[in-house]
């Protein structure tokens, strides 16, 4: 079986579509579960994830690494995958994620983004990301992971420590950690739909820097609030 984990705070604009993408999957619903794990929303994030998760749980643990540890924890799957409440998952992606465990021996597989919203702005943005991510990956420079697009062995999760509770970079680090335990993968087949709402409203160029910014300082700074944040 695998696990989803989707962290979620105050995100009822975007829940219901995510978490229709992924009721939708070429993967029989009996292979899967989704569990959502809420950082204590104020608005109907819980009620409208009620409708399509198999377990709504409440975030204890720091952070959205610390949500998805606490996702990984409930769950019941020996693979693990993570996305992020504004995401629309392609169809395919969960029987993409089935048939590399089973043909490769990884321990964590991952993919690229492309952007939700129209326009050029966002197409090259993504393109970038993407490219570097390549890069990285087939020169084995830096395992470009994303939380939103990524899954893993769970034992080998467990093994490896899990995601480190801190305010970003945690999805990029804990690649780092996983790569000493065994193989990490890039699918270029492993697509999803990304939200650039973060650039939309607070800009490209300062929401780059930021989080920059706090990775440089070992994924930890007062100076600047990376999650939790209210979107319009």
């Amino acid at each position: 079986m695998i696990s989803v984990i989707v962290p979620t705070y105050n995100e009822e604009a975007s829940i219901t579509t995510c978490l229709k993408s992924l009721s939708h999957q070429t993967l029989n619903r009996n292979e899967y579960e989704l569990i959502v794990v809420d950082g204590n929303s104020k608005d109907r994030t819980c009620e409208l994830a009620r409708a399509y998760a198999d377990e709504v749980i409440t975030q204890t643990s720091k952070k959205v690494g610390g949500a998805r540890n606490d996702g990984v924890l409930r769950a019941e799957g020996d693979i693990i995958a993570t996305t992020d409440a504004d995401c629309i998952i392609p169809p395919g992606w969960l029987e993409i994620i089935k048939d590399d465990f089973e043909s490769n021996d990884i321990v964590q597989l991952y993919g690229t983004v492309y952007p939700i919203e129209e326009g050029i702005k966002h197409k090259l943005s993504l393109m970038g990301a993407n490219t570097f991510s390549r890069i990285g990956y087939y020169t084995r420079a830096l395992y470009y992971t994303l939380g939103c697009n990524t899954a893993f062995d769970k034992k080998a999760f467990v093994k490896a420590g899990m995601y480190r509770c801190i305010d970003a970079g945690d999805d990029l680090e804990v690649a780092q950690r996983m790569r000493k335990i065994g193989r990490v993968m890039l699918d270029d087949r492993m697509k999803v739909g990304f939200s650039m709402r973060r650039f939309q409203q607070f800009g490209t160029i300062k929401s780059v820097y930021e989080w920059l910014y706090i990775v440089t300082n070992g994924g930890k700074a007062s100076k600047y609030s990376y999650s939790k944040r209210n979107y319009k």
